[in-house]
């Protein structure tokens, strides 16, 4: 299909994990096939809370060759046409005083937490943000399993938030909870809407956005009900070609 057949004024963002791929697993050659048809009838890029090097393992090496923006860490890592755009500092936005403050919190209420395992990293320090696991992000995919399981019932995640939020009120902080076993935990406003200022710059006219965790609390949230964005909730990568195809191929 030619090139003047693509529509520039429109772009896809996808959300990374439960969207184009299963939880913290690779995208599939189906859906990776899918992403390239897709960029003859429109621009596409992806938004991650992960950082870069994950995103890789989850969409390939090439994943910012092969879509016109990645937006790693909610878009404080940008790329666009393989370029890097941008890249944001949460320890020179946050201050040491405060992140240590943090970090000791966080280390001493999980300390605290029994689990049927634990294992390492249970803070995982990016560029525009800090990722908290309890199980700890160097569990194995059973264990991960696991943990998400307990956590759906004993809420585990979502009582360690409420207890930052209280404890932190004031301090210009952000939380979200995604994927299985962690939450990220950033300066307000650089949640997923912050790769929005790049796409801006950009003059689309329509920008659709495709996520699973939509709910308020959930990291698709903020941008999904955006104002800017069309939001579009899905349950799994297959829903998420299931919504292309009747948008841009029916």
């Amino acid at each position: 299909m030619s090139e003047a057949t693509v529509d520039t004024s429109t772009i896809c963002l996808f959300d990374v994990d439960g969207t184009l791929t299963a939880a913290r697993q690779r995208v599939t050659p189906h859906m990776a096939e899918f992403l390239d048809k897709l960029r003859t009838r429109v621009r596409v890029g992806v938004v991650g809370g992960s950082d870069l090097s994950k995103i890789k393992e989850q969409l390939g090496d090439d994943v910012i060759q092969k879509v016109d923006y990645v937006f790693a860490e909610n878009g404080l890592v940008a790329y666009k046409n393989g370029e890097l755009l941008s890249v944001q500092s949460i320890q020179a936005h946050m201050g040491e005083e405060l992140l240590q403050d943090f970090i000791n919190f966080c280390l001493n209420y999980m300390a605290k937490i029994k689990l049927p395992k634990k294992r390492g990293t249970f803070i995982e320090f990016r560029n525009g943000m800090l990722n908290v696991s309890p199980i700890g992000r160097s569990c194995s995919q059973e264990e991960r399993n696991e943990f998400y399981e307990l956590d759906k019932r004993e809420k585990i995640r979502e009582k360690f938030v409420s207890v930052l939020r209280e404890e932190f009120k004031g301090k210009g902080l952000s939380f979200s909870i995604g994927g299985q076993i962690s939450f990220d935990v950033f300066p307000d406003g650089w949640d997923k809407r912050y790769c929005l200022r790049f796409i801006e710059e950009d003059k689309y006219s329509t920008i659709h956005f495709f996520g699973d965790k939509t709910k308020p609390g959930g990291n698709d949230y903020e941008i999904y009900s955006d104002a800017r964005t069309i939001g579009h909730e899905v349950a799994c990568p297959e829903e998420t070609e299931q919504q292309c195809q009747q948008l841009f191929f029916s």
